[in-house]
């Protein structure tokens, strides 16, 4: 019960916070030259684990110039996927700093979004950021799959369609069939930087995947009570950080849900308010009334309609949980990024070289760029 409390406590902080940078404009690019490049890195870190090491020290190496500035997942706590991270993004960011981040700023709310939304969100920051190099581990061997690297490597923008992935200049299918999820982010990243006109063309910097690490083998073994036996896929600051947050009963999260909140959310909202809710269908919606009140969370889930993603079902419940609606979500996306939040850095030199670029390149309301 004192987790969940914790978890709902994230929750109604983080409404706050969403409403208030909603009432800001967004940040105007000015300049599109770093005074420091930046590499600017999006991975939940969720945890840290050493694929995400790998590829972080790879991008440095090639790089060892630049800023490394990881873009963690901020408000609400819940991934692409709708499902809740294992610690708070402040941990997470924590962890980014001590194994060799620069800056970690805060993304997009992801989890209250459509993959569409959120991609183009983190575009959106890229471009804010003006990213000059752009690391993305990757997991397919399929030589099909190496030729939609080359087009984005050539600034060239692929587009996800069902079952199959094309080129958005002259709609040629490059690949037949379905990726897997770190694969289609970079094809969806390179279409929503495609639509805000960002040229990432020799911007990306492709790492192929370190076998035997499995983000879903890490948090099944962390949710077990087995943190010991992961030192083979984690690196140690990552266990102690664990150990740490687990004593404190912070952590592990993604097995929580703020489960009075979401009940009490789905069993009180007017059909109104629930039709208003992001990504929700009028079927779900109908089952929900018919069914509810609900007193557990399998009938809810039970309720929801199963969609054309496997994720769906997930995302409707952060949706729900939170409690945010459609018109909000549109205003927040059509603003973003409102302000760039610093969750961490590395000491006050490199702040202060990626303040400079914040000044070169934004302008903000009433001059806040950054927090």
């Amino acid at each position: 019960m004192q987790i969940e409390k914790f978890v709902e406590n994230i929750i109604v902080n983080d409404k706050k916070q969403f409403l208030e940078d909603n009432k800001l404009s967004s940040l105007k690019l000015v300049n599109k030259e770093n005074v420091t490049p930046v590499i600017a890195d999006f991975t939940e870190y969720s945890p840290l684990h050493n694929g995400h090491l790998f590829c972080m020290q790879e991008a440095k190496r090639l790089h060892p110039e630049a800023l490394f500035v990881a873009v963690i997942p901020g408000l609400f706590e819940r991934n692409g996927r709708g499902l809740p991270y294992i610690m708070t993004r402040y941990k997470r960011a924590e962890l980014a700093i001590k194994l060799g981040a620069d800056v970690v700023v805060e993304g997009p709310p992801m989890g209250i979004m459509g993959s569409g939304q959120y991609s183009l969100c983190l575009s959106l920051m890229f471009k804010a950021l003006n990213a000059d190099y752009i690391p993305r581990g990757y997991i397919s061997d399929d030589p099909k799959f190496k030729i939609i690297l080359d087009y984005i490597n050539n600034g060239k923008g692929v587009a996800p369609k069902p079952y199959k992935i094309i080129s958005m200049e002259d709609k040629k299918v490059l690949l037949e069939g379905k990726l897997n999820n770190d694969d289609y982010v970079i094809v969806s990243l390179s279409k929503s930087l495609t639509k805000i006109n960002f040229n990432f063309k020799n911007k990306f910097i492709f790492v192929p995947r370190l076998e035997n690490v499995s983000g879903t083998k890490i948090r099944e073994l962390v949710s077990n009570g087995h943190v010991d036996e992961l030192d083979d896929m984690l690196p140690q600051e990552t266990i102690d950080m664990l150990k740490t947050e687990i004593s404190k009963n912070q952590a592990p999260l993604h097995d929580v849900r703020a489960y009075s909140r979401l009940l009490e959310n789905v069993n009180t909202f007017s059909s109104e308010e629930l039709n208003n809710l992001n990504l929700i269908d009028s079927q779900t919606v109908e089952n929900i009334l018919e069914n509810r009140p609900f007193k557990t969370l399998k009938q809810l889930t039970d309720s929801i309609t199963q969609g054309f993603s496997t994720h769906r079902k997930q995302r409707i419940l952060s949706i729900l949980e939170v409690g945010i609606f459609k018109d909000e979500i549109h205003k927040y996306i059509n603003n973003y990024p409102q302000k760039i939040r610093v969750l961490g850095y590395k000491n006050k030199e490199v702040l202060k070289k990626f303040e400079q670029n914040l000044k070169n390149n934004l302008q903000g309301d009433n001059g806040k760029i950054w927090q």
